[in-house]
């Protein structure tokens, strides 16, 4: 019987019509309805064999996927869309009426309109009714239970009237203004700027119903703006009276009890290498010749967790931050003042506690053997990046000897990193000279020295010897739960799309091969642009290319760093990953400790990573409003500047002078019809095929600039 039907399906894979391949398909998809199928598969399964077959079968695959009934997961990967009538997921509110929901399980994302939206906010969990799919039409839905909200509280302007007020946002995802009773004005007045909580949205009304939580202060007053930034990322503006308290209970005295159980470094040369404006100074590097002709380089973290115990009012604080926060003209940080720039900084001509890497190198920067201890240590200098720099340069200054020899170590470390296939993203950063009222008067770029090289070579060396140290075990050994920096490896797609970019400017890019062939080739590619007009541009678009660091306790590696085992331990003042891994590692190395709870490591690792996003929003906010409001200024002014961006809706234009960056709306582009070509990431008007392309130079005069929405306007220089 079971080989008649082998033959039968034999028989069938050689001729089948349209009909007949459909209910194969369609039976093939239900008798595996939880599972992906390739589309190799599917041939295989099928036994369609023939070229006329294979091509009828894509043509299926592609009515299927039109009529929603499987859907693709990933290129010619296909899956049943199994889906109820009701289902649970995230909405996605935009202004324009566009709200999306997506799926829990995954899946396409299912349009809803506004009507049917059910005032859901942005990110609310929501459960939502599925409708028949309509031939051509996109998946459609309505909410019929919101399940959670995401976030009830939104920043903008008070416009108040006689009786009544609203909240004017800049929000992207609300289209309405926040109507506001006048009992509920908490003293507020047109042109502040406020914290307001929606407490209702009545089903018939067009605008929902809010309270002020908080006034910031005048709108346009740089504290209230920078406030502002930081409640528009929900990130706190101000600091716990209740931990602030708890931390001036904490003594910075050290008693000798606790001396007597540490590696004593206070009489070995040791100093601190940080930016001119730091206070948090968090590593210190020692350095001395041995008898055996080795060096010993200590690399000396601030010893947080000893003054901040799991569990307590400022553990919590800090676990909730999770991390310093960096805006344009200052710092909001994970622990108290009192810890944070005090009793943990590594100030000089003071003993301190601290979680120590001791490495015994070779004159070739080899490494003969490393402990990690914790240890007290006295710095006997503080260094801006800058003073480092001039003795590097020089070979003058105070501790010349042991800072020249730890350059030319952090040179060998360097050179062996990018020979095993570290990638070389090598960027500036734009800063701002800030007058004491927080108005930007100039903008300056900062560039990464030898002085900020030689301190970074260091705390990655300590960050992997620590990842290593608990990471490698022996085989049939499982490792203990601990929390890594991991980095995937750059999504293929990306790559060959950067390939197809870079080519336009006579680049090539090698996207297959070994994590080290594509890696050298990467870095090929930054070397070549160096110094070109195109290669901010092109860094640009490769960044882009790469898959985001993250925190996890499942290793894969660092790819950028091409570490097979990486962690941050060196920054435990600002990062609240790095208080964990202090923690894991005292318990792990002084008990023999346990593994802990994978699943609440996790959790942390993946709030760790979200808060260190949200802060790197709030900080490039931060950074796009001073821009804007150094342009203000600059009205009707022209620049040269490349365009670095293109969309369907204009042109993003960098500045060659300030690296400013503001839109040509196409609207304004009025000499023709421009059509969008992704593929080319061009403009291209339709009569006289005038493109503008990514990468191209342009002469650009401001036309507005508006500090509301953070937003510059430029218009074509005549």
């Amino acid at each position: 019987m079971a080989k008649k039907k082998e033959k039968r399906e034999k028989k069938a894979g050689k001729r089948m019509n349209k009909k007949e391949l459909v209910n194969a398909l369609l039976n093939l998809f239900h008798e595996k309805q939880d599972e992906v199928l390739p589309l190799r598969y599917i041939f295989d399964h099928l036994r369609l064999t023939t070229h006329p077959l294979k091509m009828l079968c894509k043509d299926i695959l592609a009515e299927l996927l039109d009529d929603d009934y499987i859907s693709e997961v990933e290129k010619y990967k296909y899956r049943l869309n199994n889906r109820g009538v009701e289902m649970t997921g995230t909405f996605l509110r935009k202004s324009n009426g566009k709200n999306s929901f997506l799926p829990d399980d995954g899946g396409e994302p299912i349009f809803i309109a506004e009507r049917n939206s059910a005032h859901a906010m942005n990110n609310d969990k929501v459960r939502i009714a599925f409708y028949a799919k309509r031939r051509g039409r996109e998946a459609e839905g309505e909410v019929v239970e919101i399940l959670q909200r995401a976030n009830d509280t939104f920043v903008g302007t008070l416009e108040v009237t006689k009786s009544y007020a609203f909240l004017v946002t800049e929000n992207r995802t609300l289209a309405n203004d926040i109507f506001i009773p006048k009992e509920n004005l908490k003293g507020g007045k047109s042109g502040d700027k406020a914290i307001v909580k929606v407490v209702e949205w009545p089903d018939k009304a067009k605008n929902p119903i809010g309270q002020v939580i908080d006034i910031l202060g005048r709108a346009g007053d740089n504290n209230t703006e920078m406030h502002a930034i930081l409640a528009e990322y929900g990130l706190p503006y101000v600091y716990p009276a209740s931990v602030e308290r708890a931390a001036d209970r904490i003594s910075e005295e050290i008693p000798a009890s606790e001396i007597a159980k540490r590696e004593d470094f206070r009489r070995v040369t040791t100093f601190t290498i940080d930016p001119l404006d730091a206070k948090d100074f968090d590593d210190a590097l020692s350095i001395r010749r041995l008898d055996n002709g080795l060096w010993e380089v200590g690399v000396h973290i601030a010893d947080v967790t000893h003054y901040v115990t799991e569990g307590t009012v400022i553990d919590k604080e800090a676990e909730k931050r999770a991390t310093s926060v960096y805006l344009v003209d200052r710092t909001i940080p994970m622990l108290p003042e009192r810890l944070c720039n005090f009793i943990c900084s590594l100030r000089p001509n003071e003993e301190k506690l601290a979680y120590s890497v001791i490495f015994n190198m070779t004159e070739k920067g080899e490494v003969k053997s490393s402990r990690i201890v914790h240890t007290v240590i006295k710095s006997d200098r503080r260094f801006t990046y800058e003073e480092a720099q001039q003795v590097i340069e020089t070979g003058e200054g105070d501790y010349k000897e042991e800072l020249l020899q730890l350059d030319k170590l952090a040179k060998t470390l360097r050179e062996a990193r990018f020979k095993a296939g570290a990638i070389n993203f090598d960027r500036y950063e734009v800063k701002f000279e800030i007058d004491e009222k927080g108005k930007p008067i100039s903008v300056y770029f900062k560039v990464s020295k030898d002085a900020n090289k030689l301190v970074e070579e260091f705390m990655l060396l300590a960050n992997r010897t620590v990842a290593e140290r608990i990471g490698c075990v022996p085989r049939g050994k499982k490792p203990k739960v601990f929390p890594y920096r991991i980095h995937d490896l750059p999504d293929p797609e990306k790559l060959d799309n950067l390939a197809q970019f870079i080519a336009r400017f006579g680049y090539k890019l090698r996207t297959t091969g070994t994590k080290t062939d594509v890696s050298k080739s990467i870095n090929h590619l930054l070397d070549d642009i160096q110094g070109r007009k195109e290669e901010n541009l092109i860094e640009t678009v490769s960044i882009r290319a790469m898959q985001k660091a993250r925190y996890s306790t499942h290793n894969i590696g660092h790819y950028g760093l091409a570490f097979e085992y990486y962690t941050h331990f060196t920054s435990p003042i600002r990062r609240y990953p790095d208080m964990m891994v202090h923690r894991l590692l005292t318990k792990y190395l002084d008990e023999q400790g346990r593994s802990v709870s994978e699943k609440k490591y996790e959790a942390l690792c993946e709030h760790s990573s979200a808060m260190e996003q949200v802060a790197a929003n709030a900080e490039r906010a931060s950074v796009k409003y001073k821009q804007v409001e150094f342009m203000t200024e600059r009205l009707g002014q022209t620049y040269d500047g490349v365009i670095s961006g293109v969309t369907e809706w204009g042109l993003y234009v960098e500045l060659n002078e300030n690296k400013c960056e503001g839109m040509i709306p196409i609207r304004d582009l009025d000499d023709d019809y421009y059509e969008f070509d992704e593929k080319n990431y061009c403009l291209r008007g339709r009569r006289r095929n005038r493109t503008y392309s990514l990468g191209d130079a342009i002469t650009i005069r401001v036309a507005r600039a508006n500090l509301e929405k953070k937003q510059l306007d430029f218009a074509l220089a005549e």
